[in-house]
C-alpha cells in the first residue's frame, strides 16, 4: 500500500501485475502510456478523508468535485492489450487524430527536420483549385491509383471517415485532412455552420463554384500524405516559419540566457505543436523574492517545489503563432505567468523575429513573477464571488470553471482569500479539462486567458452579491 500521488502519476510499477495505491482524486487519471482496469471495494468514509469506492471505474474517470480533495484507495491491474487492441491504440502519421510525445529534445528536433524535408509548400491559383467528394460513396473512395504518388490507402479510409474531401492542384489529387478546413473555407471566403451538414459531393460543388471567383494565390502544405493547409499565398500573408529552426532557434537562446535548462516533454499532432522547459539554476534568480514571500505567509510547502520554465507552441496550419510563454513547475499544476509572446505567421515573419521575442519574454520574467507575488497582498472578503466573475471575465470554459469553483468554495469554506490563492485554484481548470480530452488548441486558448488574471484590478470582483455563471 502507497500513500503517494506521484507514483501513480509517473507510471505503474507493479509486481504480480496488480497493486494498492492511495492517490489524490486530484492525481487521478494521470497514467501515461498505460492500459489499466481499476477495480474498487466497498463505499465507506475514513475520518482521514479516505474513500473506498465501491463500483469498477476507467483510470480515465473524472473524479466528483464533492471528491476532489480526498484520497481514493485503488487497486489496479495491468492489462496487456491484444494484438488487434494495440493496433488500434497505434495511430499512422497519415490519420487526422495522430499526435506524438517526446521525452528528449532531440528526438523532437529529429522528427521536425524530417517533417520538414517530407513536406511540400505549393503555390497555385485559387480558382486552379478542385475540390472531389471522398466520402465512403465517392468514386474515388476505391480507386487508389488516382491520388498522387505516396498515398496510401489508409490515407484515403482515414479522409473518407472524417473530412471526406480531396483536391486536385497543379494536376495531383491529394486527401484533405480536417486541419485544411478553415483555409480552405477561407480561401473560397465563406462559412457558416450549414456547410459541414451538406453532403460531401455538394459541399464539393459550392466549394468549387465559389473558388472558381478568385484568382489570388494560395499556399497549400502537403504533409503526411494529405493537404494539411491551403493558406493565403499573398507575400504579406502568411510566412513559413519551418518548427525545426523555431526550435533550435529556442534551444540556443535557452543555452545562452539560462544555461542548464531542462527539456520536459514535447507534443505534436497535426495542428498544434508545443513544448516546455523548466529551468532549476534559475531557481534563485527569477523566484527568490517570491519563494521568500510564499514561505513568509505559510505556503512554503508549494514554494519548495516551483521552479521557472516556459513553454513553447507553433502551428502550421493556422491554430497559433509562433509563442513562447513563462511557466512556474512544480505545483500540482503548471501556473502560466504572463501573456505569451508571439510571432504571427503574416508579414513576412522571419526567424531573426522570433529570436527578438525571446529576448522581450527573457527581459520580462522577473516582471511577471513579481505580479504574481503582488496578488499575496490581496486580500478578497468575497473570493468565490470574486473567482466566478473573473472566471466570467476571462470567458473560461463554464463547466470546468464551475467545478474549479465549487473544490475552492468546499476548501476555503466562504473564509477570506487571497487574489494569489484565487489565482491557483484557477489552475485546477486545465487539468479539469484535461481529464475530458480536450484538444490542445482549446486548452492552450484556455491558459492564455487564465494568464490575463494577473493583469486584473482585483478589487473590482470582490462584490458581496453573488453571481451564476
Amino acid at each position: 500500500m502507497l500513500r503517494n500521488a506521484p507514483f501513480f502519476m509517473n507510471g505503474l510499477t507493479i509486481a504480480k501485475q496488480s497493486a494498492i495505491i492511495i492517490v489524490l482524486v486530484s492525481e487521478f487519471g494521470r497514467v501515461p502510456n498505460t492500459v489499466i482496469r481499476v477495480f474498487t471495494v466497498s463505499f465507506t468514509h475514513w475520518v482521514n478523508g479516505t474513500f473506498f469506492v465501491s463500483e469498477p471505474i476507467p483510470y480515465w474517470a473524472q473524479a466528483s468535485s464533492l471528491l476532489r480533495g480526498c484520497w481514493l484507495l485503488l487497486y489496479i491491474t495491468a492489462v496487456n492489450p491484444s494484438e488487434k487492441e494495440r493496433s488500434m491504440i497505434m495511430l499512422k502519421q497519415c490519420q487526422d487524430s495522430y499526435h506524438s510525445t517526446f521525452g528528449t529534445y532531440e528526438d523532437m528536433l529529429d522528427y521536425h527536420e524530417e517533417q520538414v524535408k517530407a513536406s511540400q509548400w505549393q503555390r497555385c491559383q485559387v480558382n486552379t483549385l478542385q475540390v472531389e467528394p471522398l466520402d465512403k460513396a465517392s468514386p474515388l473512395y476505391g480507386s487508389l491509383s488516382d491520388f498522387a504518388a505516396g498515398v496510401t490507402q489508409e490515407a484515403v479510409d482515414d479522409t473518407a471517415e472524417n473530412l471526406g474531401l480531396a483536391i486536385r492542384v497543379n494536376g495531383e489529387l491529394y486527401p484533405v485532412r480536417e486541419t485544411a478546413y478553415k483555409s480552405l473555407l477561407d480561401r473560397a471566403k465563406i462559412g457558416g455552420t450549414a456547410l459541414p451538414k451538406l453532403g460531401r459531393d455538394v459541399l464539393a460543388n459550392v466549394l468549387n463554384a465559389c473558388l472558381q471567383l478568385y484568382s489570388a494565390e494560395a499556399l497549400l502544405l502537403i504533409r503526411d500524405e494529405k493537404i494539411s493547409a491551403v493558406h493565403s499565398g499573398d507575400s504579406v500573408d502568411y510566412s513559413i516559419l519551418p518548427i525545426n529552426e523555431l526550435l533550435t532557434t529556442l534551444k540556443a537562446k535557452l543555452d545562452d540566457r539560462f544555461p542548464g535548462s531542462v527539456f520536459e516533454a514535447g507534443y505534436c499532432d497535426h495542428s498544434l505543436v508545443s513544448a516546455s522547459w523548466r529551468m532549476p539554476n534559475q531557481r534563485e534568480e527569477l523566484l527568490g523574492t517570491y519563494i521568500k514571500t510564499l514561505c513568509a505567509t505559510g505556503k512554503g510547502a508549494l514554494a519548495s517545489r516551483l521552479t521557472p520554465g516556459i513553454r513553447f507552441m507553433t502551428s502550421d496550419t493556422g491554430v497559433a503563432s509562433a509563442k513562447v510563454s513563462a511557466l512556474l513547475v512544480g505545483g500540482q499544476h503548471p501556473i502560466h505567468i504572463g501573456k505569451c509572446v508571439a510571432v504571427d505567421h503574416r508579414h513576412q515573419s522571419k526567424i531573426s523575429d522570433f529570436t527578438d521575442v525571446l529576448d522581450q519574454l527573457f527581459a520580462q520574467f522577473g516582471d511577471m513573477v513579481a505580479k504574481l507575488e503582488a496578488l499575496l497582498d490581496i486580500t478578497l472578503d468575497y473570493p468565490v464571488n470574486a473567482m466566478t466573475r473573473v472566471c466570467k471575465k476571462l470567458s473560461l470554459p463554464k463547466k470546468a470553471a464551475v467545478e474549479a469553483i465549487s473544490m475552492f468554495e468546499m476548501a476555503y469554506g466562504g473564509g477570506p482569500a487571497t487574489a494569489h490563492d484565487v489565482f491557483l485554484a484557477l489552475q485546477e481548470i486545465p487539468f479539469i479539462l484535461k481529464t475530458q480530452s480536450t484538444p490542445e488548441s482549446k486548452m492552450l486558448e484556455v491558459e492564455e486567458n487564465m494568464a490575463r488574471a494577473l493583469t486584473l484590478k482585483w478589487s473590482d470582483y470582490d462584490l458581496a452579491k453573488a453571481v451564476n455563471y
